[in-house]
């Protein structure tokens, strides 16, 4: 994506070796994964200088790698690394740094595929940690903040979740310890919880705050040296304006809400993260993205099991839903019933999540043919509730208000 000049390609072999790895920002995932096996396999060198250094290095490209692809493979290959990391500490707190390297891991895995089993392993790699450095301290808080927010969600307690922001707002007061894309982890956490609080209690103060935040993360998070979490902090911002706009019925800002959108897309080329081009696309709305862009973010995040990739494929089949309805072709509607019954009826063992997804475009699919027929479709309440009770256990919580809210509308009809 990016062109270097000599000058500048000498700064980027420097900040190879440099522990914050922010410049990872810089390239694509294709030129992530060759610096990811180049890593490894300096790591693994008898003549490495710096064996723990280079293990936790190549962990964290590998753990980058899997965040903007959605590669379970490369979630595994990091945590091999994380694991000779720790076969070659030489302290106690490369030890625990090694333990919080493999929490990160099964952090990002929830994230990507769920499973609050992940979130527990996670948790058992933080507690009981007694860290040396302030280094180790700060990152010791940040992960068990985020881990908090994470299993608050989960509860979808109030209460339990102004803990988790509590937790999340103290662990950032250690911001200086932290290496930047830990720093930016944790404002993006604190954005994303404190938001979804602020618009559910319309909380102006609280929204207020998320707004100053997201303002001065995009600020700091230049397009020329942070791509990626410029485009993440673009995004939530989008979806708070646009929410707002939504209960105050401001059209306004609706349209600055879709212009965040639109440069929050613009920051990159969606072969530098798959996973976050995907994300500003479906954020949007569940009728704003064109069936074309929903194909292409369905085609990019195909990995068995992952959560993006799920909601891609309901979204689309809700968008063929919607135009075959408008069109009037019940033969498309049911064409499109019988590929989707063909995958629910599979034999062969499907990631829950997947089927969710599935269960949900059903019930898109079966909707839109009964309007046309006038003809009530049977069970499908019965599908939004199994598809919402599992998405929840999974931790796939977009993907249950989903099926939450065609249970409303249902009921409302």
């Amino acid at each position: 994506m990016f062109e270097f000049g000599r000058d500048l390609r000498k700064l980027f072999e420097k900040a190879r070796e440099s522990d914050d790895l922010g410049w990872l920002e810089l390239i694509g995932a294709d030129l992530l994964e060759a610096e990811a096996k180049r890593e490894t396999t300096d790591a693994g060198r008898v003549s490495c200088g710096r064996p723990f250094e280079a293990w936790m290095r190549a962990s964290l490209m590998w753990r980058e790698h899997a965040r903007r692809t959605g590669a379970g493979a490369s979630l595994a290959r990091a945590a091999a690394c994380a694991s000779d990391a720790a076969l070659h500490a030489r302290t106690a707190d490369q030890s625990v740094a090694a333990g919080l390297e493999a929490g990160e891991i099964h952090l990002a895995r929830y994230d990507l595929f769920g499973g609050p089993e992940r979130l527990t392993a996670a948790l058992f790699d933080v507690q009981g940690q007694a860290p040396e450095r302030a280094r180790t301290r700060a990152w010791v808080a940040a992960l068990g903040a985020r881990l908090a927010a994470r299993r608050a969600d989960l509860t979808d307690a109030d209460e339990t979740r102004l803990t988790a922001l509590t937790l999340l707002d103290t662990a950032r007061g250690e911001h200086r310890h932290l290496p930047s894309t830990v720093a930016d982890e944790l404002t993006l956490d604190w954005a994303g919880l404190a938001l979804r609080l602020g618009v559910q209690r319309r909380d102006v103060v609280l929204l207020d705050q998320v707004g100053h935040d997201l303002r001065a993360l995009v600020e700091v998070a230049t397009p020329e040296y942070r791509p990626v979490t410029r485009a993440r902090a673009l995004t939530l911002a989008a979806v708070g304006l646009k929410a707002l706009a939504s209960l105050a019925g401001d059209v306004a800002a609706e349209a600055q809400g879709q212009a965040l959108f639109d440069a929050a897309a613009d920051q990159f080329t969606p072969d530098h993260s798959h996973l976050d081009w995907a994300s500003v696309q479906l954020a949007q709305g569940p009728t704003q993205t064109p069936l074309l862009i929903l194909a292409q973010a369905e085609a990019m995040t195909r990995e068995p099991g992952l959560i993006l990739g799920a909601m891609a494929h309901e979204r689309r089949l809700a968008a063929e839903a919607s135009l075959a309805e408008a069109m009037g072709d019940l033969k498309a509607l049911k064409e499109l019933e019988v590929l989707v019954h063909r995958r629910l009826a599979a034999p062969v063992s499907r990631p829950p999540i997947d089927w969710v997804a599935d269960q949900i475009g059903m019930a898109h699919l079966m909707l839109a043919r009964g309007r046309l027929t006038a003809a009530e479709p049977s069970a499908v309440g019965m599908m939004l509730a199994e598809a919402a009770i599992t998405a929840r256990e999974w931790g796939a919580m977009a993907l249950a208000e989903r099926a939450e809210r065609m249970s409303r509308q249902m009921a409302r009809a």
